[in-house]
């Protein structure tokens, strides 16, 4: 229960229906570590574990009456998901830690939990769908009915297992509905605001987030500094002050002026560069994703026809996707049948089929 609509809803679904409910709310981040604030040093209004929002979780609880906790994650939080996030800026990649904050604490830490409570399911407010296939002897993760609120983009890592025990019970509402259930059971979030931000980074100043935890940590990993500018045939337009302030498909910001606008087309992390280009520069037709997870298949051995989405809200395209050889990990390589803009490493990669997804895995090349 994160304090907002969404699963304050999704509880009281659950509560009507019969079930019964133990409520939790994930503490992940410290907001008095003085990282997540402004240019002023002020503090910025968050929607990841403040007190306001655990109040809403424990107020909502208190109202559909059933049990609440606190459930702390700081430590396992910025392990697995904000050093990473750091980490991958300074790569030179474009991150998406929501993913990983889903499946490795969200899921993992709730599973066992829920079993060790005796709980038979975990639900969320998330706007998904879990069928299970009686034929193939598997739990399918369907695109929400509601496609312009579909999260399953963001659940791709879950297991077989997890999603045994998953309960979305949006999956077929539209947003409207789903303030209108708040609003019949008189909670008090029923109106509140939600948020498009990366929750520990509520004003969306990712390079100003990096700068001030590394500072804050005193961290072995340093800020990589001023290096430069190239276009796509090497020439040196212009310095940058820092790999972490840019992202491929980029065009804001660069700080240079040319006939035609600018895009960053590449990042460059072992020579410090940043590379600019036209927009057609920014098309690629294929990459390699790593860590793939496959939910509606076993692992297959030869070529997979599917469409293939390379960010949130990228239309899925026709894709050919072939597992790769070697020791690697579960590595494959997506060909596009036309070209996709912008593809960034850092990001995921999901596949579908219709509705259903069929797996997804973490982009690490767009060439």
């Amino acid at each position: 229960m994160s304090g907002g609509v969404d699963s304050s809803a999704a509880a009281a679904i659950l509560k009507a229906q019969g079930h019964e409910l133990v409520g939790f709310t994930m503490q992940l981040w410290n907001q008095r570590r003085g990282i997540s604030v402004d240019e002023n040093g002020d503090p910025l209004p968050s929607r990841c574990c403040s007190l306001d929002d655990v109040y809403d979780a424990r107020r909502v609880a208190e109202e559909l009456g059933f049990p609440f906790y606190v459930l702390n994650l700081e430590r396992e939080f910025e392990r697995d998901v904000v050093q990473p996030f750091v980490q991958s800026y300074l790569n030179g990649e474009t991150p998406i830690p929501c993913v990983s904050c889903n499946s490795r604490l969200k899921f993992a830490s709730l599973d066992q939990l829920a079993a060790s409570l005796g709980c038979d399911k975990v639900a969320t407010g998330h706007y998904a769908r879990v069928e299970y296939d009686e034929t193939q002897n598997r739990y399918r993760l369907l695109r929400a009915r509601n496609l312009e609120k579909d999260q399953s983009y963001f659940l791709w890592e879950l297991t077989q297992d997890q999603l045994s025990r998953a309960l979305f019970p949006l999956g077929e509402m539209s947003k409207p509905e789903v303030r209108q259930v708040a609003r019949d059971h008189s909670l008090a979030v029923a109106e509140k605001s939600e948020s498009q931000e990366i929750c520990f980074v509520p004003d969306g100043n990712y390079a100003g987030f990096i700068e001030r935890y590394l500072d804050a940590e005193d961290s072995k990993d340093r800020l990589p500094g001023q290096g430069e500018i190239i276009d796509s045939g090497g020439a040196v337009i212009g310095h940058h002050s820092g790999i972490h302030r840019y992202t491929i498909g980029q065009r804001r910001g660069i700080g240079i002026a040319g006939t035609e606008p600018l895009y960053v087309v590449n990042i460059n992390a072992a020579k410090n560069e940043v590379v600019v280009g036209n927009q057609d520069e920014l098309l690629s037709t294929q990459f390699t994703a790593a860590g793939v997870n496959w939910i509606a298949i076993d692992k297959p051995s030869g070529p997979v026809r599917a469409e293939v989405r390379v960010r949130y809200r990228h239309t899925p395209a026709a894709a050919t996707i072939t597992p790769l050889p070697g020791d690697l990990g579960d590595r494959v390589r997506v060909i596009f049948d036309e070209p996709q803009r912008a593809i960034t490493p850092g990001q995921t990669t999901v596949f579908y089929r219709g509705d259903e997804v069929v797996g997804g895995g973490w982009i690490t090349k767009n060439q």
